[in-house]
């Protein structure tokens, strides 16, 4: 048998037609995923991939095994996931963006950690939108994000979102609580746009649609912070040093401190999206999974 890493790495291929995002996925560099095809076909004395145009493609030797490479690979999955969960202590996998890791989540876990002392949190806080189906996370909490018939999906909240700066510079430079004042004000972006899950999103956190929507022209919506880190935004309007388009669920905790303010009054705007809680049917079974999902809908209310 050829070596499994190099199958892997086949698989994965087949699946992006590309390298670097097969390399993405396996967690190595594209120079070793494309090494590790050409060991292969050396193993097998045929050419699985081919140089088409651009891109990649799959000679027909490599079309007629991927689909059972993909099985193959899922029961791998499986199986390794049934010795894993054979353990008396049990480790959750929860796949969810960093700034709501930061400013949400994190700030409440320990209180599941208490409540279910057997079991064991993981977070992976990476940028990108995980396959659950094919991947070791068994929950992710997705904004503005796309549904999918093959998952189970429970809305946490609806977002909504407000202008919101320290409390100096709400009773300073905004102290009349006037939007005329804004274009005297430092703005804080965070670059959604940047972010692969942002489609739906980016409208409601972006200064220039903010001030469409508000019929404010005479502002000048690109100048101020930039971050790619909603965290590192969050920071910057509490340490003020200026106003940021706030999601008032997920800051809750920062308002009820009294570390921001809202210096506008009515300016709050409900989304239409929210955050969603989203697995597999599979995980949807496993215990774990149901007292982290149950645990996670009670603090969210």
């Amino acid at each position: 048998m050829p070596s499994l890493n190099s199958l892997r790495a086949l698989e994965a291929v087949a699946r992006h037609l590309s390298y670097p995002a097969a390399a993405e996925e396996l967690g190595v560099t594209p120079a070793a995923v494309k090494q590790l095809i050409v060991k292969l076909e050396d193993a097998l004395d045929k050419k699985l991939v081919e140089r088409r145009g651009r891109g990649l493609a799959l000679s027909e030797t490599a079309m007629t095994a991927t689909n059972d490479l993909s099985l193959a690979m899922r029961h791998l999955t499986d199986a390794v996931r049934g010795m894993r969960e054979s353990r008396d202590t049990k480790r959750l996998i929860v796949s969810v963006e960093s700034s709501l890791a930061t400013t949400w989540l994190v700030p409440r876990l320990h209180d599941f950690c208490f409540r279910h002392p057997n079991i064991d949190v993981l977070i992976d806080s990476s940028q990108r939108i995980v396959d659950l189906k094919r991947s070791d996370v068994d929950v992710a909490i997705r904004y503005g994000v796309g549904t999918d018939p093959d998952l189970i999906t429970h809305q946490l909240f609806e977002d909504c979102v407000a202008p919101a700066c320290s409390p100096t510079l709400a009773e300073g430079p905004l102290s009349s609580a006037s939007l005329d004042q804004l274009p005297g004000v430092p703005l804080i972006h965070w670059d959604i746009a940047k972010l692969p899950w942002a489609t739906q999103a980016r409208r409601w956190f972006d200064w220039s649609e903010w001030a469409r929507r508000e019929g404010i022209s005479n502002i000048e919506a690109g100048s101020g912070l930039h971050f790619s880190d909603y965290g590192m935004a969050v920071q910057a309007a509490i340490s003020g040093q200026g106003i940021i388009l706030a999601s008032k669920p997920i800051l809750h905790d920062q308002f009820d401190a009294g570390l921001l303010v809202l210096p506008f009054a009515n300016s709050s705007t409900k989304t239409g999206i929210g955050y969603d809680l989203v697995m597999t049917k599979q995980a949807d079974d496993r215990p774990e999974v149901m007292a982290f999902t149950d645990w996670l809908r009670s603090v969210s209310h």
